[in-house]
Order: structure tokens, then C-alpha cells, then sequence
């Protein structure tokens, strides 16, 4: 994780993507390569929270749905 990147836990799915896109866009405005770095780290904590965030609510959503329905489909 890089030192300037507080928890990200606490952030919800729209504002990891917002600072996702805000951290892309002065990716591509700066031409500074060592600043290019340091914000390549930042985005890969980001990407990766918001990534962790989406398969938590897909599995909480797969615990949660009706099961019933498998006992619909018999295959032989």
C-alpha cells in the first residue's frame, strides 16, 4: 500500500471510482515520469479496493439470493 493512501475500507464503490478516475486523469496530464510512478502505485491500491469492494457484494449477493430455484432444474 502506498504511505500517502489512507484506508481505503471505508470508502464506498462510487468514490473509489471517482478518485480512480481523478488519479487517471492527472496520470495523463503530468509528464514527470517519477510522478507517473507514484501515482501508478496509488491507482493499483485503488483499483484493488474497488475490486475487493465488487466481490464482497457479489458474494454476500450469491449468500442471499433464493436457492430454492436450484431445486427446480434436475439434471440426469
Amino acid at each position: 500500500m502506498h504511505p500517502l493512501v489512507d484506508n481505503l475500507d471505508n470508502l464506498k464503490e462510487n468514490e473509489l471510482e471517482n478518485k480512480i478516475n481523478d488519479l487517471t486523469r492527472k496520470y495523463f496530464q503530468t509528464s514527470n515520469t517519477e510522478v507517473k510512478h507514484q501515482i501508478s502505485m496509488m491507482l493499483d491500491d485503488y483499483k484493488y479496493a474497488l475490486q475487493k469492494k465488487r466481490e464482497q457484494s457479489y458474494q454476500e449477493t450469491m449468500n442471499s439470493r433464493n436457492k430454492d430455484l436450484d431445486n427446480l432444474i434436475k439434471v440426469d
